[in-house]
């Protein structure tokens, strides 16, 4: 048996960002078929002399990533959601956190989130309702 459910997109997100949202949407696609080291890699090289985004930055990206596509606005697009919205970010300079983990309550299912002011970016749960086991945050470029 299904349950019928509707995925909501958000409203008023202008056409610049929405089409910036939809030419970094295939290499979010893409990077999500990377394993975890490469992943890692890549992120933490794109991330290198960003400035660490704010949360309204982070919303806004978020917000950009699920009105332009249903795979990322429904529950099973975390990782392609996440990583857009991190390379959406990129785009103007910034960075959030990037996180993978898992819920700290059963059932233990894996998630990608973003991060700004060390808090989940409109996840809707508690701050501490996930275990980080990967992150990617901002760096300088010299490194650290």
């Amino acid at each position: 048996m299904t349950t019928p459910s509707a995925l909501e997109r958000p409203p008023g997100v202008p056409l610049t960002r929405r089409l910036a949202a939809r030419l970094v949407l295939p290499f979010a696609v893409a990077l999500s078929l990377l394993p975890p080291r490469r992943l890692r890699a890549v992120l933490t090289l794109a991330s290198r002399g960003a400035r660490p985004a704010t949360v309204a930055q982070a919303r806004n990206a978020r917000a950009a990533m699920c009105a332009v596509s249903l795979r990322c606005a429904g529950p099973r697009g975390c990782l392609p959601r996440s990583l857009g919205a991190a390379l959406l970010c990129r785009l103007g300079g910034n960075w959030p956190t990037w996180c993978t983990g898992v819920r700290v309550v059963p059932p233990f299912t894996a998630h990608a989130w973003i991060e700004a002011d060390s808090r989940p970016v409109d996840e809707g749960v508690p701050d501490d309702y996930f275990t980080r086991l990967i992150t990617v945050a901002a760096t300088s470029r010299s490194g650290r």
